[in-house]
C-alpha cells in the first residue's frame, strides 16, 4: 500500500505460490523458529540435537538392524561416521540394492540420524541396505570438505559392497535439500573421476544453485520452512563471500554450475511448487533432458520445502512416497 492507501501490484516473481492447506501448519510453526544467521549456526545445531534419536529408538520392533561404523575419510581428512541399516536376518550371501544417503541441513546444520526414519522405511519396505553418512559442516569446514567426505563414503560403500550384502551395480545416491545437492555433486564427481558406478540419483528438493536468482528464490523471502535468507547464509558459509552467489562457483559445490550434465545416472527430482528450490530443480531436470539423459521430475502442488519431513501424515506425502517407491523399483528392481 502507498501512503494514500492505493494498492501497489507486486512483480509476478514476488508473489509466492500458495502452500497446500495440509502443509500450512508446518509452515506456520517454522515461522516461529529463530532465523538462521552466520552467528547462530552453532547454537542452532545444539538446539536441534534432540531431533536426532539413535537408530534403535527409531527402529523399535521393526525388522531392521543398525550398525555404527567408522570408515576412512578423504586423504588427509578425519575418518567418517556412518550408520548401516539392513533387513534383520539378511542372508550373508545376499546382494541387494543399496542406498547411499546424505542428510540435509543447508550444508551447515543437521545430522545423519535426522533421516533414519526415511531410511528405515525404505529398508523395511524394499529389503535394501542403506548407508547413512556423516560429513563435515560449514562454516568450520567449507567447500570442498563436505562433498569430498560424501564422495569418500560412496567409494567405501562401493568397495565394500559384498561385505555389506549390496550389489555394487545397484547403488542409488540419495538425499534431501543439501543432501540432494551433495548427491547430484557426487554423481558428477563419480562421472568425472571414473569412480564408483551409480545406478541412480534420488534428489529430493535438492539445493543445487548458489545464485538465488530464480523467480522462486525471490518468492520465498522470509517465508516457508527454508527461506531465501537462510539459503543465502548457507551458501556464504560454504563458499565464502567471494563465491557465495557467483556463477564462477565450483560445480561440485553447486551442480547447476556444471557446464555438462551428460553421462549421469538416471535422476529422480522432487520438489514442492511452494518453495525456493522449485525453479532451480526444474531447470536441472531440463538440462539433463537436453543432453538425452534420464530425469523423472515431480513438482508437488503446494508442497513446502521438505514437506514429507514436516507433514508426514498427509496425502501429499503419501503420493510423493509412492512415486519414489515406483522409481526405485524401476531403477533397481528386486
Amino acid at each position: 500500500m502507498t501512503e494514500s492507501g492505493t494498492a501497489v501490484a507486486l512483480p509476478a516473481a514476488s508473489v509466492p505460490v500458495p502452500f497446500a492447506p495440509e502443509v500450512r501448519p508446518a509452515v506456520e510453526a517454522a515461522a516461529s523458529d529463530a532465523p538462521l544467521t552466520r552467528d547462530s549456526v552453532l547454537a542452532m545445531r545444539g538446539s536441534m540435537a534432540t531431533m536426532f534419536p539413535p537408530p534403535s529408538d527409531v527402529i523399535g520392533p521393526r525388522a531392521v538392524e543398525a550398525e555404527e561404523r567408522v570408515i576412512p575419510g578423504p586423504a588427509g581428512a578425519p575418518d567418517l561416521e556412518i550408520t548401516v541399516l539392513r533387513p534383520r536376518g539378511l542372508d550373508p550371501q545376499a546382494r541387494v540394492p543399496g542406498l547411499y544417503n546424505i542428510h540435509g541441513g543447508g550444508m551447515v546444520v543437521g545430522h545423519r540420524y535426522w533421516e533414519t526414519g526415511r531410511l528405515v522405511d525404505l529398508v523395511e519396505r524394499h529389503g535394501y541396505v542403506a548407508v547413512n553418512v556423516e560429513y563435515r559442516l560449514a562454516p568450520e569446514d567449507p567447500y570442498p570438505a563436505g562433498v569430498e567426505d560424501c564422495y569418500a563414503g560412496l567409494e567405501w560403500m562401493s568397495a565394500h559392497a559384498a561385505e555389506l550384502g549390496v550389489d555394487a551395480e545397484r547403488i542409488v545416491v540419495m538425499g534431501g535439500s543439501a543432501g540432494g545437492g551433495f548427491s547430484a555433486a557426487v554423481a558428477l564427481m563419480a562421472r568425472d573421476r571414473r569412480g564408483p558406478g551409480i545406478a541412480g540419483q534420488l534428489l529430493l528438493c535438492p539445493m543445487v544453485d548458489n545464485t538465488n536468482s530464480t523467480p522462486s528464490a525471490h518468492q520465498y523471502r522470509s517465508l516457508g520452512t527454508w527461506t531465501r535468507e537462510a539459503n543465502e547464509v548457507a551458501w556464504q558459509c560454504v563458499l565464502g563471500d567471494g563465491l557465495a552467489f557467483s556463477e564462477d562457483a565450483p560445480a561440485y559445490a553447486a551442480p547447476t554450475r556444471a557446464a555438462d550434465l551428460s553421462g549421469l545416472p538416471p535422476a529422480f527430482i522432487e520438489v514442492g511448487s511452494a518453495e525456493l528450490f522449485r525453479d532451480e530443480d526444474v531447470e536441472y531436470a531440463s538440462r539433463i533432458w537436453a543432453t538425452g539423459g534420464q530425469a523423472e521430475l515431480h513438482v508437488w502442488s503446494g508442497g513446502c520445502h521438505g514437506f514429507d519431513m514436516y507433514a508426514p501424515d498427509t496425502e501429499l506425502t503419501r503420493a510423493a512416497l509412492a512415486s519414489r517407491d515406483s522409481w526405485l523399483e524401476r531403477v533397481l528392481g528386486q
